[in-house]
């Protein structure tokens, strides 16, 4: 059987693409123009569009009116939608190197809403954990969790820039094993923005997340607001 050679654009677009992944053409950073690229790999305009249109495609490039082609941050595809998985895990599983700030760790009395969410009687106290969270240096999320503070007392001994929430509730038998969630689009306000390193108004996913135990009790409610840039979800249906 014979080979047949790789057609010429997509030869350019894997050499285009290299360049990207080695910091050449650095994130945000403008590519060169089509002619140059034409007259550096001795093709035809044509072929560098064909070959800039596949990094398009997949994510890595974008056009952009009078300005030219610019690099692009890629989308980290989330799976948290259908996965219990901590966010640490999420990040390694796609290659990323997770990083979290705690902006905020205190104990509260839980206001109506977060009473009813995990099912406390009002003017309950709750511990609140505001976390800032990065992959590869990006801020990408920004996430408020309640825990009922007489379900786990001791929550306060744990460093929550260095171990996994949902790690050490299991470790204190109240391991999350099913939960639920529900998806908003909101505009980044002047705070979040700031700290997502976004425009204000930005779209947002803003996700509420209840996480219940073994014996169906609501130990975690959360609300995400991750970056729209920078994130986009997965989520299975099956019949």
């Amino acid at each position: 059987m014979t080979d047949i050679p790789m057609p010429k654009y997509r030869q350019i677009a894997d050499d285009l693409l290299k360049k990207i992944q080695t910091g050449i053409y650095p994130i945000n950073a403008l590519i060169p123009k089509e002619i140059e690229l034409a007259t550096f790999y001795g093709v035809s305009r044509p072929t560098i569009r064909q070959a800039i249109q596949l990094l398009v495609n997949d994510g890595y490039l974008d056009r952009r009116k009078k300005r030219g082609t610019i690099v692009r941050q890629r989308k980290i595809v989330q799976e948290f939608t259908h996965v219990i998985a901590s966010y640490d895990q999420e990040m390694d599983n796609h290659g990323l190197i997770p990083m979290t700030k705690v902006i905020m760790f205190t104990t509260e009395v839980a206001d109506n809403e977060v009473c009813e969410r995990l099912n406390l009687p009002i003017d309950s106290i709750v511990f609140k954990l505001v976390r800032l969270r990065y992959a590869n240096d990006q801020p990408i999320v920004i996430v408020t969790t309640y825990i009922p503070y007489s379900v786990v007392p001791h929550l306060s001994d744990y460093d929550f820039t260095a171990v996994s929430l949902y790690e050490t509730l299991a470790a204190n038998n109240t391991a999350v094993v099913r939960v639920q969630r529900r998806l908003e689009v909101i505009k980044a306000d002047e705070t979040v923005a700031n700290l997502l390193n976004v425009q204000q108004n930005e779209p947002l996913f803003y996700f509420h997340t209840i996480g219940h135990t073994q014996d169906s009790g609501a130990i975690e409610y959360s609300i995400a607001k991750y970056r729209g840039d920078l994130n986009s979800f997965n989520i299975d249906v099956s019949l």
